[in-house]
C-alpha cells in the first residue's frame, strides 16, 4: 500500500463497482430502465438566484471544502506559477524546489498589493510592484526595500498567506481558508485513489479553454443527467449515447455517473467480472470531484472541467482543461488534439452553458416557485442535498444517493 492507501484489494473493489455498474447500464438498456431515486424532488427557484443562499454555499461549500485550483501540467518545472482568483481570493500556485506545488495569496502582506499580475511564468522570487518587498516562491518574505528606513525586519514574520493543499494524480486542491484542519485527501477520498490510477500526471497537455455560463449549480446539473442529450445535444452526444438511461455510485459527497454508449450490446456476453475492463467500449463514466469538477476520460481526448462560482449568484466562469494519454508524435497529431478540443469546447458552450444562460433568465423571471428533479435524476438529487449539507454547517450524517 502506497501512501494514499490505493492498495491492490481497493483497486479491486474498485473494478468490481465498474462491473456493477456496467452490468446495470447493460440491463438498463435491454429493458428501457435507468437508476432511480427512491421520489421526486423539489428545489426552490431561488437557489439558483438569491445572493444570501449563494453566499451560504460560498462560505460553505467552496470556502470550506477542497476545491480543484489548477493541474499539475500548468506548472510543470520548478520555479513555474500560475496565478489565478476563485471568488475574490487572488491565489499563485507555485512548483516548488522540491517538486510539491504551494497554494500561495497573491497578495503582498506590506499594504495589500497584487503581487504577480502575469497569469503563468518561471520566477525565483517575486517583488511587489508597489513597495518592492520580495518573497520568494515557497511564500517566505525574503527581504524589505529600504529596511533600515522602514524601521522593522518583517521577515520570518510576514509571509505570504498560504493555504492547505494536496497534489495527486495531475490534480491540485486547496482549501480556502489558511486556517483550515481539513483533511484534504481524506475528503477526496476514494474517488482520488479511482483518479490517481490513471497518473494524469505523466500525460500530455493539450490547453484550456474557458466558457462562461449561469449560476453554478445551473451549470453543474447539465454534468449530472443523461436526461437531456437528446433535446440537447441531437447530433454530438445523442448519435453515441442512449438518452436517460445512467448509473451512479457515490465515494462520499463526489460521484462516478455511467453512461451507456450505442454500442454497449457488444458487451452482452462479456462475463460480468470482466466489465470494468470496457469503459469507452461500451459505456462512459464521468467522474465528479464535489462541488466542482466533472472529468470524462475518452481516448479521443480527456476532458477537466474546473467550475469557479461568480463572481455572483448568477454566473459561474468554467476552465475545461485537456489532456491526452501519450504525447503527439508530429504537428499533424497535435493539431487533430487542439481541434478536437476545440469542438468539445463549442459542444460544452453552445449546447449546455448557453442552455443553462436561458434556464437563468426562466429562473430569474420570479414566477417559478420551484424545479423538480424526477426519479431518473437522482445525480441531482444527491448533489442538491449535498450542497444544502454542507452549506448549512456540515453537521450530521451525509446524504446517501
Amino acid at each position: 500500500m502506497n501512501n494514499f492507501g490505493m492498495s491492490r484489494e481497493s483497486a479491486m473493489e474498485r473494478h468490481a463497482l465498474y462491473n456493477q455498474m456496467a452490468a446495470r447500464l447493460r440491463d438498463h438498456v435491454a429493458n428501457g430502465t435507468t437508476d432511480y431515486a427512491a421520489d421526486t424532488l423539489r428545489v426552490p427557484a431561488t437557489q439558483y438566484t438569491d445572493a444570501d443562499v449563494w453566499q451560504k454555499e460560498m462560505d460553505g461549500v467552496f470556502k470550506s471544502l477542497p476545491i480543484l485550483v489548477g493541474l499539475s501540467h500548468e506548472i510543470p518545472e520548478k520555479g513555474d506559477f500560475k496565478t489565478l482568483d476563485i471568488l475574490g481570493t487572488p491565489l499563485l500556485i507555485c512548483r516548488q524546489a522540491d517538486g510539491s506545488a504551494k497554494v500561495l495569496m497573491n497578495v503582498c502582506s506590506h499594504r495589500g498589493m497584487i503581487l504577480e499580475s502575469r497569469p503563468s511564468g518561471n520566477k525565483k522570487t517575486f517583488s511587489c510592484p508597489y513597495h518592492a518587498w520580495t518573497y520568494g516562491g515557497d511564500g517566505r518574505l525574503r527581504g524589505v526595500a529600504d529596511m533600515v528606513k522602514f524601521g522593522e525586519d518583517c521577515r520570518g514574520d510576514r509571509d505570504l498567506v498560504a493555504f492547505p493543499c494536496h497534489e495527486e494524480g495531475g490534480l491540485i486542491f486547496a482549501v480556502l481558508d489558511p486556517t483550515s484542519e481539513c483533511d484534504i485527501r481524506g475528503f477526496l477520498g476514494e474517488m482520488m485513489s479511482d483518479v490517481g490510477e490513471k497518473h494524469f500526471e505523466d500525460w500530455h497537455y493539450v490547453g484550456q479553454r474557458v466558457i462562461h455560463g449561469a449560476n453554478w449549480k445551473v451549470a453543474l446539473d447539465g454534468y449530472l443527467e443523461g436526461y437531456h442529450f437528446q433535446a440537447a445535444h441531437p447530433e454530438t452526444i445523442a448519435p453515441r449515447t442512449y438518452t436517460n438511461i445512467m448509473a451512479f455510485e457515490a465515494y462520499g459527497p463526489h460521484m462516478l455517473v455511467g453512461y451507456p454508449a450505442k454500442t454497449i450490446e457488444k458487451l452482452k456476453d462479456i462475463p460480468v467480472d470482466e466489465l470494468w475492463q470496457h469503459e469507452n467500449d461500451g459505456y462512459d463514466f464521468i467522474r465528479l470531484f464535489f462541488p466542482n469538477v466533472s472529468i470524462f476520460v475518452a481516448p479521443e481526448i480527456t476532458q477537466i472541467a474546473q467550475l469557479i462560482p461568480g463572481p455572483g449568484p448568477l454566473e459561474n466562469t468554467t476552465v475545461l482543461h485537456f489532456i491526452h494519454h501519450t504525447k503527439p508524435k508530429d504537428a499533424e497529431e497535435n493539431a487533430a488534439l487542439e481541434q478536437m478540443a476545440d469542438w468539445l469546447m463549442q459542444v460544452v458552450d453552445e449546447e449546455d452553458y448557453q442552455v443553462g444562460l436561458q434556464v437563468q433568465r426562466g429562473l430569474q423571471s420570479g414566477h417559478l416557485a420551484d424545479v423538480i428533479f424526477g426519479k431518473n435524476e437522482s445525480g441531482n438529487q444527491f448533489a442538491h442535498r449535498c450542497i444544502q449539507y454542507y452549506a448549512e454547517g456540515g453537521e450530521g450524517e451525509l446524504p446517501s444517493l
